[in-house]
């Protein structure tokens, strides 16, 4: 069977078995049916939708790469990309229980302007949802870029089994994190293969819904790397 790709608006019933718990797929006398525009993909292996539209929805446990956009008295407010701004608190980022123990100025230590990888540790959809970065791997961003696309668009960018990453980092030699809620950090040996890195996440993400798209990226990375002679 050859694959079929289409795409369904609002209301459409997704035809085949999908296994799958998506926050934009709803049951509607007994069958699935999307929430949003989105294209689903029928293999022999499967059914499977990505959503072109909607919001990144936080949940506890997500890793995430946020925007630090001001602060308060004793925390940090951080964009996440998502319609709720997240709070970090000054305590959290320097694993201390105690005022006393914090420096006189902690806001200089992470500024405006500055990213953070960071986990959400609480949310109910009421209150903000609070971050933490204490855990193996988190904390201020201080190395690469960070590159920002529409939550949706995630499962393209790792692909189906990781292939779309794995062609990512074999063709460009960059190290990328793709944190859930759709901001990625990229790390490269130099800026040009940042920059070419960072074009090539953008091509997925505004042609996310063709087919054929690893291998037109693919052909796009060696034409600018021979271009540009990294």
């Amino acid at each position: 069977m050859s694959s079929i790709r289409k795409i369904l608006v609002p209301g459409e019933k997704i035809e085949g078995a999908i296994n799958t718990q998506d926050y934009y797929i709803y049951d509607y006398k007994n069958e699935k049916r999307v929430a949003i525009i989105g294209v689903v993909d029928i293999k022999q292996e499967g059914v499977s939708y990505s959503p072109l539209n909607g919001v990144y929805v936080p949940k506890e446990g997500d890793i995430v790469i946020g925007l630090v956009s001001s602060h308060g008295v004793a925390n940090w407010f951080v964009d996440i990309n998502s319609p709720y701004q997240a709070i970090l608190s000054v305590q959290d980022f320097f694993g201390t229980k105690q005022s006393n123990q914090l420096p006189e100025d902690p806001f200089k230590y992470l500024q405006v302007g500055e990213y953070i990888k960071a986990k959400i540790a609480a949310f109910d959809r009421i209150r903000n949802p609070l971050l933490t970065v204490q855990d193996k791997g988190l904390g201020k961003i201080v190395e690469g870029v960070v590159v920002s696309i529409h939550p949706t668009r995630v499962p393209r960018v790792i692909g189906k089994k990781g292939s779309m990453i794995e062609m990512l980092k074999n063709e460009t030699g960059c190290e990328f994190f793709v944190a859930v809620n759709g901001m990625i950090n990229i790390k490269c040996q130099n800026e040009q293969l940042e920059n070419i890195a960072s074009n090539a996440i953008k091509i997925i993400e505004t042609q996310a819904h063709i087919s054929g798209l690893t291998e037109r990226v693919k052909k796009f990375i060696e034409e600018e790397r021979k271009v540009r002679g990294v």
